[in-house]
């Protein structure tokens, strides 16, 4: 069954009127309506929240006077569901009493029923607005203070991007699926995380996965888990990585690579909330937000039978689309001054651009997104310590210039970030004399993870500890 979706016009603020008087509900929608808002209204206040939990409201006009549930009950699970939701509470029944409780449960004003002025009502939702807005601000002023939403791809001043920065925090506080569709390298994770860790669900998992890198073979395993002795190596039950997430978020990265018969598979679990793994018996409940993302045309994929329909209709209940950074170059400046930072702070290193290499960094296409960006920062404070970096310093795929690797200091480099990670490895080494322990502070990684990447890189560490080592 088709899901109801975000509008296609998210940035349009939302109003949703829970009563249970069709006319009062005319008479709300048909003023506010007048304000810009789009109207939702609900009849009863199990309706209300499920309006509220599958939506991006703002305000939220609650009667207190309906049967099965009463308002007080509602306002309770709103602030649950929709903790940054603003509540005007209505009732043609009001005492003192019953305002202080709405008041002390959340409720932003109490209005009296039937009002007295009709602009009485505009006025407090205009307020209720404002008040929305103020909390989304100072909320992402907050992360970035706090670093919680401080993350690269979350930079800049683009519409696109300032459109991303509005939305963020506001879908942070649903529980919806959502679908992040971009090319590859513009930030789907990143911006995956910061929904999470930004909500309600921040103190529990985040669970990445791949679908794309996860084997056919075994990709079933991975995602539901497997009881002992369901399969060859099957040594103990094992959790899967659905599992692993209750109480989080599963973030589905390039759900287009998932297989058909996966995707049935998920589906059950979208749909029952609840997994039996692989040779299993008995289904588990979990709890969890999903979030899925996409390189590749869905819609396509549907028509053409690659992609179930019903599954596309259950992750794309909230549609975000990061754009290339090709149509956001404005906000390169500031993407250059965050990673040069970063990894030059990291690197205990860094460098300035000249005039004219910045101006083709700015002209560049960058085919491979900000993910590019990042690996020709990494390259150039790898290769240029302590230098200004000048056009030539930059790889020939920025330039123009052929051919594809880039010879520096007579070094052919080939333009891949393992390679940069080498480098950097080898520098660390060289610098610290041959000291896996004083290398690996230096990278901020561990002792036992440097010692892995040292054997897998077939790097020699008697090369390091005689008079500074050989970094090529």
């Amino acid at each position: 069954m088709k899901q109801p979706e975000v509008d296609a016009a998210p940035d349009q603020r939302r109003c949703l009127v829970v009563d249970d008087e069709p006319i009062m509900v005319e008479l709300i929608s048909r003023l506010l309506r007048r304000e810009g808002l789009e109207i939702l209204s609900a009849g009863n206040g199990p309706e209300g929240l499920a309006l509220l939990a599958n939506n991006l409201v703002d305000v939220m006009l609650l009667d207190y006077n309906m049967p099965g549930m009463n308002g007080l009950e509602v306002l309770k699970q709103a602030k649950r569901t929709a903790p940054g939701v603003v509540v005007v509470f209505m009732t043609g029944q009001g005492t003192v009493k019953t305002a202080v409780e709405a008041m002390k449960r959340g409720a932003f004003e109490f209005l009296q029923k039937p009002f007295e002025d009709n602009a009485l009502l505009a006025l407090t939702v205009r307020r209720a607005l404002e008040y929305r807005l103020l909390q989304e601000r100072n909320r992402r002023l907050e992360g970035m203070v706090s670093g919680e939403v401080n993350f690269p791809d979350l930079i800049g001043t683009s519409a696109a991007m300032q459109r991303i920065l509005r939305l963020a925090p506001r879908m942070s506080e649903i529980d919806s699926a959502i679908l992040i569709e971009g090319e590859s390298g513009t930030g789907k994770e990143v911006l995956a995380r910061v929904i999470h860790f930004n909500g309600p669900r921040k103190l529990k998992p985040f669970v990445p996965v791949d679908c794309g890198a996860i084997p056919e073979g075994i990709i079933e395993s991975e995602l539901f888990g497997h009881v002992k002795g369901s399969f060859t190596g099957a040594a103990s039950d094992a959790p899967g990585l659905i599992a692993q997430s209750d109480g989080g978020t599963l973030f589905l990265d390039e759900i287009g690579e998932l297989p058909l018969n996966m995707q049935t598979r998920l589906l059950r679990f979208l749909q029952q909330k609840e997994v039996r793994p692989v040779g299993g018996t008995k289904a588990a409940p979990v709890d969890a937000r999903v979030m899925a993302a996409t390189n590749r045309d869905l819609k396509q994929m549907v028509k053409d039978k690659t992609f179930r329909e019903d599954l596309y209709y259950r992750l794309n209940v909230v549609n975000l689309k990061l754009p290339p950074l090709r149509e956001r170059k404005d906000d390169i400046p500031a993407l250059l001054r965050f990673f040069l930072d970063k990894h030059g702070l990291r690197m205990k290193t860094k460098v300035s651009l000249s005039p004219e290499a910045f101006q083709y960094l700015l002209r560049y296409s960058w085919p491979g997104n900000i993910r590019e960006l990042e690996n020709i920062v990494l390259q150039i404070l790898s290769l240029y310590p302590e230098e200004t970096i000048r056009p030539e310093s930059l790889p020939p795929s920025v330039t123009g210039e052929e051919p594809s690797m880039a010879a520096v200091a007579g070094l052919e480099l080939p333009l891949s970030l393992r390679a940069y990670e080498v480098l950097a490895v080898k520098k660390a080494l060289a610098c610290c004399r041959g000291d896996v322990d004083a290398a690996a502070r230096v990278l901020e990684v561990g002792k036992s993870t440097l010692y892995r990447k040292i054997g897998e890189m077939e790097i020699d560490l008697n090369v390091f500890k005689g008079d500074g080592g050989d970094t090529q």
